[in-house]
């Protein structure tokens, strides 16, 4: 279980202190963090839970969240820059997830376009960014970041499109949550402040490539409304993922990947 009046003093001189929102069991934090920013939450409002029960992935696949044993949490931003710029806000999500990753295991986390986290070949977790409807209070972009994580899973479904992992699976010790989420959000504070800076941001693109065994030279099927098979090219300056087809260049800005059979 998760010590919220800890977390809220690590969380200190951060945009999420006082703003932790934990339930036991919850249908899902994306859900909740939706309907808190329609009601004029603030930026950097958290919503956490320890289990989802209509836990959600892109595309709204089901996001397995069984009690106890993973992170689900969700995070309003409200973040201060252009429009365009919030493309680029789920790649941002995946750096800071993939840098927390690292800090409290020592593995390097694999960034398959668009939202998933991998060790080696299996999946331990994924983003959902969404736009939302926002009360005449807040800034003129909103978004929440969902983040999945998989932390002490030992045992997953059979059929899952990816294999999955946890992290206490990969280190062979028991990871901690608490501190896997302080690191996550803060991690995320930086990588989402950094948009607001031209130069800064048009840096994500370059970083998530350079993190990626998927964005370059990878023969991929993608499979979404803009199906098509071919080898990544790269990201463009949106963070849109191209694809080298045999009837010219693909920009994709909606789907996901496989690795071509």
């Amino acid at each position: 279980m998760f010590d919220l009046a800890a977390l809220d003093s690590d969380l200190a001189g951060t945009p999420f202190a006082g703003k932790l929102h934990f339930a036991r069991v919850t249908g899902s934090t994306n859900t909740d963090a939706v309907a808190a920013a329609r009601g004029g939450a603030p930026h950097g409002s958290v919503f956490l839970a320890d289990e989802q029960t209509a836990g959600r992935g892109r595309g709204d696949h089901g996001w397995i969240s069984v009690a106890g044993e993973g992170l689900y949490v969700s995070i309003l931003l409200c973040p201060r820059i252009p429009s365009p710029r919030m493309a680029l806000l789920p790649l941002a999500a995946g750096l800071a997830a993939a840098g927390a990753i690292r800090t409290v295991s020592g593995f390097e986390v694999d960034l398959r376009w668009p939202n998933d986290l991998l060790i080696g070949p299996r999946k331990v977790g994924g983003i959902l960014a969404e736009l939302t409807a926002q009360s005449s209070g807040l800034p003129s972009a909103a978004a929440v970041v969902g983040i999945g994580i998989n932390v002490h899973q030992h045992v997953f479904p059979s059929g899952l499109a990816t294999p999955a992992t946890s992290l206490d699976l990969e280190t062979g010790r028991r990871i901690s949550r608490q501190a896997l989420l302080i690191v996550l959000l803060k991690s995320l504070e930086r990588e989402a402040s950094a948009l607001a800076d031209q130069a800064a941001a048009e840096e994500i693109a370059a970083r998530v490539e350079q993190a990626s065994t998927w964005m370059r030279g990878r023969s991929v099927e993608v499979h979404g409304p803009q199906a098509c098979t071919g080898v990544t090219v790269g990201l463009d300056e949106q963070g849109f993922l191209r694809v080298r087809t045999a009837d010219g260049l693909v920009t994709v800005q909606t789907g996901g990947l496989r690795a071509k059979s």
